[in-house]
């Protein structure tokens, strides 16, 4: 069976942090404010932990990302790319690994609150962390769809072994020196370039 072409697709899921926004996240020094070892994954390191300092380490994470949450800025070409998907009448979904209720923020703060259903919106304790595909498996359920029907995009290596774990088309944005090009059908400067492409029809 033929994947479909970007032009195709109908469903459409994005991470949010660095894909819709600009990032801003210090993981290092977030680490090291949470005592948590260089490199290490900052959610599952913090699901390992005794259950007093798992929910006090918890709650201060959920306090810096809210005000960052609150900053947010739009990365380039985010909303001409989310308003060119809506006039197309393509369902819109995401999938962070920040909590639910600060993508709502974060959506608000960048103008596209309007523009993703909430209960499309799925954050930590809603879905398994990427990579695990579990919230894009749950968006195929949602939606009725096959998973060569839905793409992921996003930033990093980790959006995209999620959405190949799923089966999904996957699409790289905002990571000019990415190592994660292996697990993306496609790779484009931005979400502006991603629009363009939507445009012309290619």
């Amino acid at each position: 069976m033929t994947s479909p072409t970007l032009t195709q697709i109908r469903h459409w899921v994005f991470d949010m942090d660095g894909t819709l926004t600009v990032g801003v996240h210090d993981f290092p020094a977030i680490r090291r404010h949470l005592e948590i070892p260089e490199g290490a994954d900052i959610l599952h390191h913090l699901e390992t932990l005794p259950a007093a300092e798992r929910d006090a380490k918890h709650a201060w994470l959920l306090e810096h990302e809210r005000e960052l949450a609150m900053r947010s800025t739009a990365a380039t070409g985010a909303i001409e790319l989310i308003q060119t998907l809506g006039e197309r009448g393509c369902r819109l979904g995401i999938l962070t690994r920040n909590a639910k209720a600060l993508a709502h923020i974060t959506l608000e703060a960048i103008g596209l609150a309007d523009c993703f259903a909430p209960d499309d919106v799925l954050g930590r304790d809603e879905a398994p962390p990427k990579p695990h595909p579990g919230g894009l498996d749950h968006f195929i359920r949602r939606w009725n769809v096959t998973p060569a029907a839905l793409v992921m995009v996003g930033d990093s290596h980790i959006d995209m072994a999620c959405g190949r774990a799923a089966g999904a088309q996957t699409v790289l944005v905002n990571a000019p020196q990415a190592r994660e090009t292996r697990d993306a059908d496609w790779h484009l400067a931005d979400c502006r370039a991603l629009a363009k492409r939507l445009v012309n029809g290619s």
